[in-house]
C-alpha cells in the first residue's frame, strides 16, 4: 500500500492520477476530507483507503506493515498564517512523527519541502545540504519546512530511502481549492476571462522593470514525473530541488496566459502591497544539477508549452487531471 498525505490537495491529487495510470490502486489517502471544495480531486480516482489526517498516525504505527511507500505530501501552505504553533504542529511535529515511523519500520519515504526555505536567495538557490542551516525563510512557513529539513539533516537513523524535495513555484491542474494561495496563472486566468487583462505587481527595484520580476514556475505534471522517478528508482538519500531550472519572468507568464486564452497582451501594473514589499522576492531559480546527476533526465515543460495545456485542456472547460 503507498500512502499519500494531502491527497485531496493539488500535488497529491495529481500524484494519485499518475499511480493509477501506472496501475497503482492500492492507495492510502490522508487528508482533511471535511473540506467540499476538494472533493472533486479525489472523487474519481482508484483507492483502498481514506483516512483522515488527524487519525493517520495512530493508524500508521498500527498498521505500518501494509505500507511499502510514503508520499509525505500533505502540509500547511499559507504563506500569510503568522501563527508559529500551527506549522509546528502540522509542518514540523507531524512530519517528524511520520520520519520516525517510517525509520522504525523501514519504510521509503518522500516529503515536499519548499523553496520558501531560501528566502530572499541571499545564499543562491543551491540545493547543497551544508547551507541549509544558513537559510534565512521569509515567513513562518518557510521557516517550518526549513526546520523540518534541518532536523531531518542531524537524524542517526533513517528511513531506508528518503528524499526532500523543495518545491519551487508550482502551478496546474487540482489548484481550484486553494483560494489565494493558487498559482498566478489561476489567477491570471480569471482575471482575463473576467475583464480581458491581467494584473501584475510593479516593480519596486530599479534593477527589474515592471513584470520583470523572474520566478522558477514548474509544472505540476513535471512535479509529478519527478515524484514517480524516486519511487521506482534508488538514488542517493537528501534534500533536492525542484523546480524547472529555468527563471521566467511574470510578464512571461501573463503574456502565455492571455495567449493561451487568444486575448490580446494587456497587463495592468499594481504597487506591491506595503506589508509584503520588504519581503517579496524578485528572483527564484532552481539549480538542478544535484537531481539530474542522479539519472532524472526527463525536459521540464517549458512555460508556454505549460500554460497552454493547463489553460486549455483544464481552466477553460474546467476539468481535472
Amino acid at each position: 500500500m503507498i500512502v499519500i498525505t494531502g491527497a485531496a490537495g493539488f500535488i497529491g491529487s495529481c500524484l494519485i492520477t499518475r499511480l493509477n495510470a501506472e496501475g497503482h490502486f492500492d492507495l492510502l489517502l490522508v487528508d482533511d476530507f471535511a473540506k467540499e471544495e476538494k472533493k472533486k480531486n479525489y472523487s474519481d480516482k482508484k483507492f483502498s483507503l481514506l483516512i483522515p489526517r488527524t487519525e493517520f498516525l495512530d493508524w500508521f504505527r498500527q498498521n505500518s506493515t501494509q505500507v511499502s511507500f510514503v508520499f509525505h505530501i500533505g502540509a500547511r501552505t499559507d504563506t500569510t498564517e503568522f501563527n508559529k504553533a500551527i506549522f509546528d504542529e502540522l509542518n514540523v511535529n507531524y512530519s517528524k512523527a511520520i520520519w520516525n515511523i517510517c525509520t522504525e519500520r523501514n519504510i521509503p519515504m518522500v516529503y515536499a519541502s519548499s523553496a520558501a526555505t531560501y528566502g530572499l536567495g541571499e545564499y543562491g538557490y543551491d540545493d547543497e545540504e551544508s547551507k541549509i542551516g544558513q537559510l534565512k525563510p521569509l515567513n513562518p512557513y518557510g521557516d517550518s519546512k526549513n526546520d523540518f529539513d534541518k532536523w531531518v539533516l542531524i537524524q542517526k537513523k533513517c528511513p531506508p530511502q528518503w528524499q526532500g524535495l523543495k518545491f519551487f513555484n508550482v502551478y496546474g491542474p487540482n489548484e481550484y481549492h486553494k483560494g489565494r494561495m493558487a498559482s498566478v496563472v489561476f489567477h491570471g486566468f480569471n482575471q482575463a476571462k473576467t475583464k480581458g487583462e491581467i494584473k501584475l505587481f510593479r516593480s519596486h527595484k530599479v534593477e527589474y522593470k515592471d513584470g520583470g520580476q523572474l520566478r522558477d514556475f514548474v509544472y505540476v505534471k513535471d512535479l509529478i514525473d519527478v515524484l514517480f522517478f524516486l519511487f521506482k528508482n534508488k538514488i542517493n538519500n537528501g534534500i533536492y530541488n525542484l523546480g524547472s531550472g529555468k527563471a521566467r519572468t511574470f510578464e512571461d507568464l501573463a503574456t502565455c496566459t492571455l495567449k493561451a486564452l487568444d486575448l490580446p497582451v494587456k497587463i495592468e501594473f499594481i504597487d506591491t502591497p506595503a506589508d509584503i514589499r520588504d519581503k517579496y522576492q524578485y528572483f527564484t531559480e532552481a539549480i538542478m544539477n544535484k537531481l539530474i546527476a542522479q539519472g532524472y533526465q526527463k525536459p521540464f515543460t517549458s512555460l508556454e508549452d505549460g500554460i497552454e495545456d493547463y489553460v486549455k485542456n483544464y481552466l477553460i472547460p474546467n476539468k481535472y487531471f
